[in-house]
């Protein structure tokens, strides 16, 4: 296999704004960077930045390759359209979707099984603090894994939390999933109560936020209304958006576990639809957040 040169490569699967911001900020970290999506307009922004448009054949020859896709089925698309073929000791699949445990355990097993390395490394900060190379990974692997792919991560990532084996991240990542939605659904009640007092919501935000009900949510209000406004941009079918789907898969994951969450289906009733009708409220107004 022909490997890349002149620098560090990384490939790129999915280029919505969490994929597009961390490529462009490999790009202006002096990263070579090939990259894919299913929409070319997304790709046309990476490749008039000076990134690479490449072919999943073509990113197995990539030192690094990072999936920033929705789901481990688009995951499979990728490796079923030549990206195995290709895949050798060489390079190095790194997980950034937030997916199931299981799933990303099998996705290791079919990995490794062709000699390459794979890091469940599942993250969370939005598309502004990827852009500046500040988000949070949450990682699951073998040491030697995580050594190889260790420039990429810390290029991308202010904090690298190595937790355990494959599957590790994945399971951390939902459990910040969990807490923050669980915030959220706090957060909309205190503004509710504070409505039916006549208190302005940022009035109430501002004061929440000097005191021990502080909460990231709260100092970043707005950030879901503006991931929804991204959403509806990018077309994503509502029971995939992440207050849908990662509720979904924190239940299934607690159950597999015995570790049921009673939390979890009370947010997966009530979160989705207060988000959405306060960001249909608000008018969706912003940038990109994921």
């Amino acid at each position: 296999m022909a490997r890349t040169t002149d620098g560090p490569a990384a490939g790129l699967v999915g280029l919505g704004n969490l994929g597009q911001a961390i490529g462009l900020h490999l790009l202006a970290e002096g990263w070579r960077v090939r990259a894919t999506d299913r929409s070319q307009g997304r790709t046309d922004v990476l490749t008039d930045a000076g990134a690479e448009e490449a072919s999943p054949k073509e990113l197995a020859e990539c030192d690094v390759v990072a999936f920033v896709v929705p789901d481990e089925r688009a995951i499979h698309q990728v490796l079923d359209s030549g990206f195995l073929d290709e895949l050798g000791a060489d390079c190095n699949v790194v997980v950034h979707s937030t997916v199931l445990p299981e799933r990303t355990r099998e996705l290791a097993g079919i990995v490794t099984a062709r000699g390459a390395g794979y890091v469940d490394a599942p993250v969370t900060g939005g598309a502004e603090r990827a852009r500046a190379g500040d988000l949070s990974a949450f990682v699951g692997a073998e040491a030697p894994d995580l050594a190889a792919v260790r420039p990429y991560l810390d290029t991308v990532a202010s904090d690298v939390h190595h937790l355990g084996a494959v599957g590790a991240g994945a399971a951390v990542k939902l459990a910040n999933q969990l807490v923050m939605f669980a915030a959220l659904a706090g957060v909309f009640d205190g503004i509710r109560i504070g409505a039916a007092y006549d208190v302005d919501e940022e009035a109430l935000l501002r004061a929440i936020s000097t005191g021990t009900g502080d909460t990231w949510i709260g100092r970043n209000w707005g950030f879901f209304d503006r991931v929804a406004r991204d959403y509806d941009v990018a077309g994503v079918p509502a029971e995939d958006r992440s207050w849908r789907k990662d509720i979904r898969e924190v239940i299934e994951a607690a159950g597999s576990a015995g570790a049921p969450t009673a939390l979890a289906a009370l947010l997966a009733d009530t979160v989705p639809q207060t988000l959405e009708a306060h960001a249909a409220a608000t008018g969706r107004d912003g940038g990109a957040a994921r």
